[in-house]
């Protein structure tokens, strides 16, 4: 979503990066999030990497623990 509103907002592709907050302050957003919004974001992004890179399956399955899934 945040890469759909780059688009929409600069009309121009998006970076090629999967750094959740830093894509929202390229885009003017992080500054507007709520901290529990900011705490999210930075959360979900260990979560890409399993799609992108499967070497690091191990490190993403210590991450998803029962308590941090529950406060995602």
């Amino acid at each position: 979503m945040l890469k759909g509103y780059y688009v929409f907002v600069r009309n121009e592709q998006p970076p090629l990066i999967h750094t959740l907050d830093r894509l929202a302050k390229m885009i003017g957003l992080f500054d507007e999030f709520s901290e529990n919004q900011k705490e999210f974001i930075r959360r979900l992004q260990p979560l890409n990497i399993e799609t992108r890179y499967p070497v690091y399956k191990e490190k993403l399955l210590k991450f998803l623990t029962k308590k941090n899934v529950k406060i995602l």
